[in-house]
């Protein structure tokens, strides 16, 4: 079984529905879809973080 590469093992993935943890795309409970919750990788390079900030700062004037 040491032929098998890192690189193949799978990420846990959180159902967006039920809060279940899962394997698979799809969740074994109720059906619902699945995302890694990993927060994406930090970069000094950011080419997003801009944007981010500002739907931040817009989402807070909203919540008050």
């Amino acid at each position: 079984m040491e032929s098998l590469s890192i690189s193949y093992m799978k990420k846990i993935k959180k159902c967006l529905n039920c809060d279940s943890y899962t394997l698979s795309d799809v969740c074994d409970e109720c059906g619902g879809e699945t995302v890694v919750p990993d927060p994406p990788k930090f970069s000094p390079e950011d080419k997003y973080g801009e944007y981010r900030r500002r739907q931040k700062k817009l989402k807070g004037v909203e919540d008050g």
